[in-house]
């Protein structure tokens, strides 16, 4: 196969253009191709004549381009360059009958002409000069790719995602006993491994330009207690029978304080880390810990804190004096007559008679998850199946307010409140004692003291106000941005619920049904699910 060309013909009276048609399915030789090879060459023609030449396709004579003698003209070509410069293609056009060919050299040449500094391909080069097959592209130049590094990887064999939920079962129940939250571990357990990058190879372009390669991330396997490191520092192993956790990008380890019940055989449980208690917390014990804390029974009036998250597989029924606290998450069965606060979510199958807060959102889904009497708050979403009751419990839900926001406003209300008080006492007695200085009247150094004590707690006391009083209306103003915030009952609400989004609020007066609350237009408005 060979594409068509065309040939410059000279002779002692006129110029002429001879074209080869292709043979074996090669592309034709266009007229453009012609007209931009004359313009290059500077070779006068006359373009009506040329285009019926072309149109008639009759290529067995010449075509005339001028009555004129020329000088001979070179074999020669057009080297054209990739826009990323990793190539270039060479075009190649026959010399007329008395040009000169070219040669190794002379192809070499054109490509330093048109700035091929690097990869210029000597082997399509020869076969060129081999076969000589004109108006065809060849592959003159290729660069070298840059050849890109990987990251580093490092791959952990325990769970390491703290949003995990409970599993909702088909028949609607929420299944609290397969959590799998806790992540146990055994001595010589392998828990990490690193995949360390591998830098790049730079590139060339057909300029000599070298192209870098992108940096890759470096990483270090971080650890600590209980943890074996490999020699090759590629590999974490536990040295214990524990519990494996990965916090701030560290892989910890730490032994399971596992007791059966929390009692008068155990007192109060304070410890480092995990806490697994097999059966019970009695009422006016309390368990603390740095780490996560498992209950496999029930938890009565009890305290719990834990650093991370706490699990109830049964619930709590803290009897008005039960109180949990956990950094993480609080998963219970069920929640009655408590008080809990989390960092994270709350899952749980019902919330009766419980002040309950979340620092994201608080889920109550089950077949009859439901909340009723107290007090719920959720800085995100509060998704519940029944909210309320037909008996009218006093039930009230917030949404789009931190909780450490809302519990710290009223802390600064109280000291605002103080503070006013205090001032309204001790201003007027201040102002007296100025008058009677004022007339000349003289007191024992005892009642100037007490003077001076009074200037100083009133100054305190002004100071309390301004600085609370300027962090109140900050907090207050961070109360009206949960406009995204809302209200979520998949099965009915009932008359005399509150629902507070963000600085708004609303009372429930009719049963609904299937239905969203949101903060709209400076309201609380209710919309379809």
């Amino acid at each position: 196969m060979m594409n068509g060309y065309f040939q410059i013909l000279i002779n002692e009276k006129a110029t002429f253009l001879r074209v080869f048609p292709a043979t074996e399915g090669g592309a034709e030789v266009t007229a453009q191709e012609v007209m931009n090879y004359l313009a290059m060459k500077k070779i006068p023609y006359d373009i009506k004549e040329l285009a019926v030449y072309f149109n008639a396709g009759d290529f067995s004579k010449p075509a005339l381009l001028c009555r004129e003698t020329i000088l001979p003209v070179s074999e020669s070509c057009i080297i054209t360059c990739d826009p990323d410069f990793m190539g270039a293609t060479a075009r190649f056009y026959p010399p007329s009958n008395g040009g000169r060919p070219y040669d190794k050299e002379g192809i070499l040449s054109e490509c330093r002409l048109a700035k091929i500094a690097y990869g210029a391909d000597e082997a399509v080069i020869e076969k060129f000069l081999k076969e000589r097959k004109y108006c065809t592209d060849y592959r003159i130049a290729k660069g070298t790719p840059v050849k890109e590094g990987t990251d580093a990887v490092i791959t952990y064999f325990f769970n390491t995602d703290n949003r995990v939920r409970p599993t909702l079962n088909e028949d609607g129940t929420v299944d609290f006993h397969n959590l799998n939250l806790v992540n146990h571990c055994k001595e010589g357990e392998l828990l990490a491994e690193l995949t360390p990058e591998v830098k790049g190879t730079p590139g060339t372009d057909i300029r000599g330009f070298e192209i870098r390669p992108k940096d890759v991330k470096r990483a270090t396997l971080a650890y600590g207690l209980n943890i074996q490191l490999s020699e090759d520092r590629l590999r974490l192993t536990s040295k214990v029978n524990g519990h494996v956790t990965l916090t701030g990008g560290r892989v910890f380890v730490s032994d399971v304080m596992e007791v059966v019940n929390v009692d008068n055989s155990t007192g109060d449980i304070e410890y480092e880390s995990a806490v697994l208690i097999q059966g019970n917390v009695n009422s006016g014990f309390s368990v603390k810990t740095k780490g996560d804390i498992e209950v496999r029974g029930t938890v009565e009036g009890a305290t719990l804190e834990a650093g991370g998250n706490i699990i109830l597989q049964r619930g709590i029924n803290g009897m008005g004096k039960g109180k949990l606290k956990a950094g993480g998450n609080i998963i219970a069965k069920f929640m009655e007559n408590c008080t809990a606060e989390a960092g994270g979510y709350v899952e749980t199958n019902s919330i009766l008679h419980s002040k309950v807060t979340a620092g994201t959102d608080i889920n109550v889904m089950s077949k009859k998850g439901f909340i009723t009497g107290g007090s719920v708050t959720a800085l995100s979403t509060i998704r519940v199946k029944t909210l309320g009751s037909t008996m009218g419990a006093d039930t009230s839900v917030t949404v789009g307010v931190n909780p450490q926001v809302l519990s710290r406003i009223g802390e600064l209300n109280k000291e605002v409140a103080d503070a006013e008080k205090n001032l309204k006492t001790m201003l007027p007695v201040l102002e007296a004692t100025k008058k009677k200085l004022a007339a000349g009247e003289k007191f024992p150094p005892e009642k100037m003291k007490q003077i001076q004590t009074l200037v100083a707690t009133i100054k305190h006391s002004q100071d309390v106000l301004a600085g609370s009083g300027e962090e109140l209306q900050s907090l207050k103003s961070m109360m009206s941005e949960g406009e995204s915030a809302s209200v979520e009952v998949k099965g009915e609400v009932f008359p005399g619920v509150i629902i507070n989004i963000s600085d708004v609020s609303m009372i429930i007066k009719d049963s609904y049904k299937y239905c969203r609350f949101i903060k709209k237009q400076g309201d609380v408005r209710m919309a379809a699910l």
